[in-house]
């Protein structure tokens, strides 16, 4: 049996894909369009802990070497990281005010235990997968996840996490400073234009 979803690189590229891109911006368009409209002040922290729980669950050695080779845990895995991802979103979009600070600890939390993560892929001075090795040596096939993929990929997720993360802060601090709240700016209804404009005139 030999690793079906290919090397670590391209199953981090798949996953930071889904987690920091695709689900932040489901998440702005949900807010968009209305379709989001939850109180989110109570859920940023829980939303953050099930992210991080998911993702270093999966990545443990055993539950990661079982899941690289099984194309359905595999799917399960990038579904569970991406739905934990999107409520992590949705949550952070939906602060307002007073409340942004929690987003704004959230993302500095996540991006530092994220990276905690990168780190152990990149400076481990050896492979964190030897189940992974011993099926693919016992099938006598070539093994894609040697070392410098793994340290590949924790370069990928040491690159894209506090990219994403930093971009988030500094956009949520400077609706803070500046009360900027772009997400808010909707119709307000035929009753306040009427009002607006008696106002104006």
């Amino acid at each position: 049996m030999i690793p079906a979803i290919g090397t670590l690189t391209e199953h981090m590229a798949i996953h930071l894909f889904l987690m920091n891109a695709v689900a932040p911006l489901a998440a702005l368009a949900a807010v968009r369009l209305a379709a989001l409209k939850v109180d989110s002040r109570p859920q940023v922290f829980p939303a953050m802990l099930a992210q991080l729980a998911l993702l270093w669950a999966w990545h443990a050695p055993p539950l990661l070497s079982r899941t690289m080779l099984s194309p359905g845990l595999h799917a399960l895995m990038q579904l569970s990281l991406f739905a934990a991802a999107l409520w992590f979103w949705s949550s952070m979009l939906g602060l307002r005010g007073g409340d942004r600070w929690r987003g704004l600890l959230a993302l500095l939390l996540t991006a530092k235990i994220f990276c905690l993560l990168g780190v152990l892929l990149v400076f481990a001075p050896r492979g964190l997968y030897p189940a992974l090795l011993s099926a693919s040596h016992a099938a006598g096939h070539a093994m894609p996840i040697r070392l410098e993929d793994q340290q590949l990929a924790g370069l990928l997720m040491l690159v894209v996490c506090p990219v994403t993360y930093l971009t988030a802060g500094v956009a949520m601090a400077a609706r803070c400073v500046f009360g900027i709240d772009a997400l808010s700016v909707r119709d307000p209804g035929p009753d306040a234009r009427r009002s607006m404009a008696a106002n104006a005139g």
